[in-house]
C-alpha cells in the first residue's frame, strides 16, 4: 500500500490519533502537512521522526476555527509539498454539559473546530484533487456519528453532521476518481485517555486495569481500546489503490459499540 508520491494532511496530528495517521502514512512514503498547537520544539521533533521515512514534511499552526486559516494550510501544501492528494480531517475537541447549561461559546467552538473546519478544508482541497483526477478524504467522526449520548449534544451533533458530509463529498464526486469515507472510532488509547484512567483510578482507590475495563463495558461490549496505530492503519488502508472503490462509508472501529 505505498503512497509514493502523494501528499498529506492531516489536521490535529501533533498528538494523539493525528500523529498517528501521521506515522502510518509517512511510513507508506507520502509526504505529509502536520497540524495543531505544539512548542516548537516538539514540533521539530516530530518533523524529524517522520522526515527518517524519507518523505517531505511541513507543519501549519493553523487555527481550524477560522476558515481563513484553513484555507491557508492547504494553499501551503501546495506550494511547499506540491498538493493535497489525501485530507484527514482529525482534529476535533469535547465539552460535556447538559443542554440546558451548554455554553453557548462551547458550542460555536465544537461545531467549527469538529464539522465546520472539515467543510472548508475540504472545500479549499477539491479543485486540486479533481484537477489530478486523484483524491482522498477522509474524516475521523466518530461512535458518536452514528448514535448519541447524553450530556455531548454539540459533539454529537458535529459528528452526525461529519458523517452526513462525508455522504455528500462522496455523491459529487464519484466519478472523479476521490473518495471520501468517515472513520467512527469508539474508544481510543490516546495520552490523554491514559491520563483520565490514571486520574480515575486515584480518585476512587483502584487500578488502572480496573479502570480501563470499567470505562470501556459503559459503551462497548469488547473490553478492547483501539489505538492511533489502528486508526492509521485503517486510514493507509482506505488512501491506498485497496480502497478505490470504498466511498460514502461510515466505518466503525468501536468494538461492537454500535452493534447494540
Amino acid at each position: 500500500m505505498s503512497l509514493n508520491g502523494k501528499t498529506a494532511i492531516i489536521t490535529g496530528s501533533t498528538s494523539g490519533i493525528g500523529l498517528g495517521i501521521a506515522r502510518k502514512l509517512a511510513a507508506a512514503g507520502a509526504d505529509i502537512m502536520l497540524n495543531g498547537f505544539a512548542a516548537a520544539a516538539a514540533v521539530d521533533a516530530i518533523k524529524a521522526e517522520l522526515s527518517a521515512a524519507r518523505v517531505r514534511v511541513g507543519y501549519s499552526s493553523a487555527d481550524l476555527t477560522k476558515p481563513e486559516q484553513v484555507r491557508a494550510m492547504v494553499a501551503q501544501s501546495v506550494s511547499e509539498l506540491g498538493g493535497v492528494d489525501i485530507l484527514v480531517n482529525n482534529a476535533g475537541i469535547q465539552h460535556v454539559s447538559p443542554i440546558e447549561e451548554f455554553p453557548q461559546d462551547k458550542w460555536d467552538s465544537i461545531i467549527a473546530l469538529n464539522l465546520s473546519a472539515a467543510f472548508h478544508a475540504v472545500k479549499a482541497a477539491l479543485p486540486a484533487m479533481k484537477a489530478k483526477g486523484w483524491g482522498r478524504i477522509i474524516n475521523i467522526a466518530s461512535a458518536h456519528g452514528l448514535v448519541g449520548s447524553a450530556h455531548k449534544a454539540a459533539y454529537v451533533a458535529a459528528k452526525h453532521g461529519l458523517v452526513g458530509l462525508t455522504k455528500v463529498i462522496a455523491l459529487e464526486t464519484a466519478n472523479d476518481g476521490i473518495t471520501a469515507n468517515s472513520i467512527c472510532p469508539g474508544w481510543v488509547l490516546t495520552p490523554l485517555v491514559e491520563k483520565q484512567i490514571a486520574d480515575r483510578a486515584e480518585a476512587n482507590g483502584t487500578t488502572v486495569g480496573q479502570e480501563r475495563t470499567a470505562l470501556l463495558s459503559e459503551k462497548q461490549p469488547m473490553h478492547q481500546f483501539s489505538t492511533p496505530d489502528d486508526l492509521g492503519d485503517l486510514v493507509l488502508f482506505l488512501a491506498s489503490g485497496a480502497g478505490a472503490s470504498i466511498t460514502g462509508a461510515a466505518l466503525s472501529m468501536d468494538g461492537g459499540w454500535t452493534a447494540q
